[in-house]
């Protein structure tokens, strides 16, 4: 049978294998075939007509549009229709542990960081009864003084709550938070909800699932679109999947944190994809930007200018004009730290290995994120990517880029003899932020750099030699 949805929903599917996180390997750098590829169905928006207006003025039962099945439902919920449609299925779906007397759900949030902070702050203000925790209990002390309640532990807060909240920076927190010793899964009972906004990879997000529904709870994911202001603003935006019942009973409190929810599917991971692909191009966007903005100033003009000749074209958009400015000056009090934005792009470039999709634009931006975490500039916002790329005290680009990728290279020289040619692109390391790839650092040295060079024929004589088959145009030997 066909499925039916209310003609005020937006039906879409993104099919994709599921993955797990796993290592940046060269097909996500270099140009290989892909393997397998998402596929994005659409179907237009449907708006009853009048004869279903007429229909509904009399008290006739409303009338329903079919979409060819096996079709799996997105809601695209603008905050207008998502107040009205989600505050009728909250207040008919049971509250968990039969409080179902209670005119909101008591909810709890997990981490007080740039955006937790803000984010349960709105809930608060909301009219919301909000258990908060943080590894730091300093942190939460904005929250209580706005009368939130601060619990001992993470299971603590899911025991106190109806819906629990997640916002932590990386995948192994929202796993530990999630599923540790004393974690949330600790806490949960038949009915509780679990909403992780969290930006991480699919098999993390696939594992904290397991945990949540394994200990009786619903779970979705919802990673977030937005930053610092728009969480103040409350009008971020929220990329779900899992649990659409569970949806259906958080849409007030989605609605107060943010202007927009999708809920991509049923299927959790793709919240988590449709989160990278997003972040993978603005982080490509800000490296690109501030490119720019260091060859004008290289080039003798004016930054200013630039911005504003940029703001006037097709190229026009919201994260330059906001961000030019502040670049130009040097300002990079963070928004969004850098380092998240180079831990992204880490976990897109895994995503892309895992389905056989190139992305050398991506990989390339990563190595510019890469260069500014080397430079300590990991806490600033991502905006600080311009003094990865910038001239500094009349330092010639390539000099600093040979000298960057010999450190490197003397850092891991003991494990390039470890490699194989099989299973040469990656360059062992334990640090997310020195990771590195073989085939992101050779390409410095078309700056013919001598320190590059050097790096080079050092692994060449330690029996390297395919390294030059990939780079027969460098190759010493002639």
């Amino acid at each position: 049978m066909p499925q039916v949805i209310p003609a005020t929903q937006h039906s879409t599917a993104l099919s994709v294998q599921p993955s797990s996180p796993g290592h940046l390997s060269r097909s996500a750098i270099c140009p290989a075939s892909v393997q397998s590829r998402p596929r994005l169905l659409s179907h237009a928006t449907t708006r009853p007509g009048p004869a279903a207006q007429a229909a509904k003025q009399q008290g006739a039962a409303p009338l329903h549009l079919r979409t060819p099945a096996p079709v799996r439902k997105t809601v695209f919920a603008s905050r207008a229709s998502r107040s009205r449609d989600m505050t009728t299925a909250a207040a008919a779906a049971p509250k968990a542990n039969g409080a179902a007397s209670h005119s909101k759900p008591s909810v709890g949030f997990l981490g007080m960081g740039t955006l937790g902070v803000p984010m349960a702050t709105n809930l608060v203000k909301a009219g919301y009864t909000v258990t908060v925790w943080n590894r730091n209990t300093a942190k939460c002390d904005p929250l209580r003084e706005l009368g939130a309640e601060v619990a001992s532990s993470a299971k603590a807060v899911a025991q106190a709550s109806d819906i629990t909240i997640a916002c932590v920076a990386d995948p192994a927190a929202a796993l530990e938070v999630a599923a540790g010793p004393d974690g949330a899964s600790a806490g949960m009972s038949e009915g509780k909800g679990y909403v992780d906004v969290s930006t991480i990879d699919v098999g993390t997000a696939q594992k904290i699932a397991a945990a949540i529904r394994g200990a009786g709870g619903r779970y979705i994911e919802a990673p977030v679109s937005g930053s610092k202001g728009p969480a103040e603003q409350g009008t971020l935006i929220f990329l779900t999947a899992g649990d659409r019942e569970l949806f259906d009973e958080a849409g007030p409190l989605l609605e107060v944190m943010g202007k927009k929810s999708f809920f991509l599917g049923t299927d959790v991971g793709l919240g988590a994809k449709m989160k990278l692909v997003i972040n993978m191009v603005m982080g490509s966007m800000m490296a690109s930007f501030a490119e720019g903005l260091a060859l004008a100033e290289s080039g003798g003009l004016q930054q200013s200018d630039l911005i504003e000749a940029m703001g006037l074209g097709a190229i026009a958009a919201p994260m330059f004009a906001l961000k030019g400015p502040t670049m130009v000056k040097g300002s990079f009090a963070p928004a969004f730290p850098l380092k998240h934005q180079q831990k992204d792009l880490r976990l897109v470039l895994e995503l892309a290995e895992q389905l056989g999709q190139d992305l050398p634009v991506a990989a390339a931006s990563n190595n510019s994120y890469l260069k500014a975490m080397d430079q300590g500039l990991g806490d600033q916002d991502f905006s600080a990517v311009l003094s990865a790329v910038a001239k500094r005290d009349g330092q010639h680009c390539s000099e600093r880029r040979g000298q960057t990728v010999m450190a490197r290279y003397r850092v891991y020289k003991d494990g390039l003899d470890m490699l194989s040619p099989e299973d040469h692109a990656v360059v062992p390391g334990n640090d997310d932020g020195v990771r590195l790839s073989l085939l992101q650092l050779i390409p410095a040295a078309e700056d013919g750099s001598a320190a590059v060079m050097n790096g080079l024929s050092a692994a060449m004589a330690q029996g390297h030699d395919w390294i030059w088959s990939l780079y027969p145009f460098f190759d010493p030997r002639g």
